[in-house]
């Protein structure tokens, strides 16, 4: 049984406890955030039959020392998810973090380091790349049954600026960044995970739209086996969508680049009918890949080095927004 404790209790928290509380290889032993109440509403969330529920700490030391877990679930402001990560780590838990995986990529190369040494399961709680749409997606880029991937686009648009006033995702100290790092993270992971390759060179245009962080952004990439991207992310927008095209030599994939709801496939002679989309693709939700994993049952879908790769890509759109200019990784 895997003893797992929450570090973040907010609103993709419910999400993952609803999943442990009714998994039959987890427990749920302990619950942190910085005041009880906060713990105690996602106890209530999860366990609206006034069940026992888990203990509710506001110090994670505290929790790690008194509940002994085996995995932790990490759900706090993006660039507390670092320091939040390398502790849990320290105490031999496993960790499942919610995206972004880190704010900075300097944060990105030590986690993967501290991760490579521990041993430990991690993963980075993205739907698309548990998917079955996306696990055809990247079979078909690396079998080559299209051709070769050479280009891709996509949007997605939210009213992310109205919807967060006020909340920490625009406050810069505790996001990281604005729209770009909170939904578009999805987006852009869906990208870079398809691609599968390094990030070689980035164009971005950064609008703020008045307020301290990110709202629009246009993106422009150039990934290191040469397929080019554009990727448009907006959070000005009160007509919420995503779509993404992957464009091959023999044919193109168009795909919900958010949530993975649809996928349609064309080939040289048109629209494949029916796909080969099998139900072994889908690794389920991503605490259920987590668990999987940990159990030795599948691997990671989004690991260490897909958070990596998209930590390299965001501190690129910051600098190139920033500058004007094309702006390359600095490893």
């Amino acid at each position: 049984m895997i003893r797992v404790a929450f570090l973040g209790t907010g609103g993709i928290a419910a999400k993952h406890s609803r999943f442990f509380k009714d998994c039959p290889d987890a427990v749920i032993v302990g619950g942190c955030d910085v005041a009880t109440e906060k713990v105690e509403s996602l106890w209530n969330r999860t366990w609206s039959d006034g069940a026992a529920t888990p203990d509710s700490f506001t110090d994670a030391e505290e929790m790690y020392a008194r509940t002994s877990p085996d995995a932790a679930v990490i759900c706090t402001p993006h660039t507390l998810h670092f320091d939040h990560c390398m502790q849990a780590l320290a105490h031999g838990c496993h960790v499942l973090v919610e995206k972004p995986m880190v704010t900075d990529s300097k944060d990105a190369y030590r986690l993967r380091d501290k991760i490579n040494d521990s041993g430990k399961t991690f993963v980075i709680g993205y739907n698309t790349s548990c998917s079955a749409e996306f696990a055809y997606l990247r079979r078909t880029i690396r079998d080559g049954s299209l051709g070769r991937l050479i280009q891709v686009c996509g949007y997605l648009t939210q009213g992310w600026k109205s919807d967060t006033l006020g909340s920490w995702r625009q406050d810069l100290a505790l996001s990281g960044g604005g729209q770009a790092y909170d939904s578009g993270a999805h987006i852009l992971n869906s990208l870079c995970w398809g691609v599968d390759a390094p990030v070689a060179k980035v164009h971005a245009f950064v609008d703020n739209c008045g307020i301290d962080v990110d709202v629009n952004t246009n993106i422009n990439v150039l990934f290191e086996n040469n397929v080019m991207a554009s990727i448009v992310v907006s959070g000005d927008c009160s007509a919420a969508g995503a779509h993404m095209s992957f464009i091959f030599t023999d044919g193109r994939i168009d795909i919900d680049g958010w949530g993975a709801t649809w996928m349609n496939v064309f080939d040289r002679k048109g629209q494949v009918k029916y796909p080969a989309v099998t139900a072994d693709m889908d690794a389920g939700q991503p605490a259920q890949n987590f668990v999987d994993a940990i159990l030795g049952r599948a691997e990671p879908r989004a690991t260490v080095e897909n958070g990596v790769v998209l930590s390299e890509l965001m501190d690129q759109i910051y600098e190139s927004g920033r500058t004007g200019t094309v702006a390359v990784p600095k490893r």
